[in-house]
């Protein structure tokens, strides 16, 4: 299989240097995995060009009083501590939670809440089985509406979850970052704001003036942390950039792919915004190195019917850019 003939979305690629192999995971997909069911499937890859078809590598409905089997998006795996953890998030429309009080939008439009957040699943191989460290409650607190978790090691060794925070709860959604125990089963203290999508100023810079009508929401999406090794922290990001009215007055916009700047190196930043890397209805990428070194994004394109799209990147200090696309190995479109 190529690149071109998968179905993927929110991809995350581990490259394995015991085996060679490029572990691409994605969420299950029944048409190609052949296996029904909400989870997560993985393709590899010795060169990043041919595939083979994927299979499943964590299924909800084989876990133990899980609270949630809906979903299953934006997995990734990490490893931590001689094991690998899963990411994925839930979510279960039968778990309402309340409607927030409108801010200083107003609410637009009616908002309806329900449980979801990112669980944490655990094995002791890349290709599973997974099992759900907590399965009675997504990782961050589940009073927020919250999805995309990622995980980020800081300088002192202590592992933290960086999530998005819903635009469904907040309008203007945000990144939000907590810390995990050492086990990864539970979060120590509270979360902690980094930053809010309308920090990024070039979202909406297109909007005419004296457009009328309500502002459309501000979203926050696919988190993913990236050292630099001048020490400061990138953080790869994704939202809709809004510079198109329609003859209704609504605002819309397409999927991009940004990132942002912890110049200090800390979670906690401050974050400072950098403009879009990929536009083109693009998004939900991460950084990974090749076996040969090279600094490569992946990321899906488009937002329906995706597929993964691959680039080289340049890395200067902590500025961030794409060489070229490799159209080579994803096929172009």
């Amino acid at each position: 299989m190529r690149l071109p003939d998968m179905p993927l979305h929110d991809p995350f690629v581990v490259a394995d240097e015991e085996t060679r192999t490029y572990h691409l995971y994605t969420s299950n997909d029944p048409s190609v995995s052949g296996v029904e069911g909400t989870g997560t499937m993985v393709y590899r890859s010795h060169d990043l060009r041919d595939w083979t078809p994927p299979v499943p590598v964590f299924l909800t409905a084989e876990q133990k009083n899980l609270w949630a089997t809906d979903g299953g998006w934006a997995p990734e795996v990490h490893k931590w501590a001689g094991r690998y953890y899963l990411f994925t998030t839930l979510h279960d429309e039968s778990q309402p939670l309340p409607v927030p009080p409108p801010n200083r939008w107003g609410t637009p439009f009616p908002l309806k809440n329900h449980l979801r957040g990112t669980i944490t699943a655990v094995s002791d191989s890349l290709l599973g089985p997974f099992t759900v460290v907590a399965p009675e409650r997504p990782t961050p607190p589940p009073h927020l509406m919250t999805l995309d978790g990622t995980l980020h090691v800081d300088r002192d060794g202590r592992p933290w979850m960086v999530y998005a925070h819903e635009w469904l709860q907040t309008i203007d959604g945000t990144m939000e970052a907590i810390r995990l125990a050492p086990d990864l089963t539970e979060t120590i203290g509270d979360p902690v704001f980094l930053f809010k999508a309308s920090d990024a100023p070039w979202l909406g810079e297109q909007i005419p003036a004296g457009v009328p009508g309500r502002l459309p929401p501000y979203i926050t999406d696919g988190p993913q942390l990236y050292p630099t090794p001048d020490g400061s922290l990138l953080m790869l990001w994704s939202t809709y950039e809004k510079n198109l009215v329609g003859p209704d007055g609504n605002i819309s916009g397409g999927y991009v792919q940004t990132y942002a700047v912890s110049e200090s190196g800390d979670v906690r930043g401050p974050w400072l915004q950098r403009r879009p890397l990929v536009r083109d209805d693009s998004g939900h990428g991460m950084l990974f190195r090749t076996f040969e070194g090279r600094l490569t994004m992946i990321l899906h394109r488009p937002f329906e019917n995706a597929r993964g799209k691959l680039y080289e990147m340049e890395l200067n200090g902590h500025e961030l850019r794409v060489v070229r696309r490799c159209t080579d190995l994803d096929g172009g479109g």
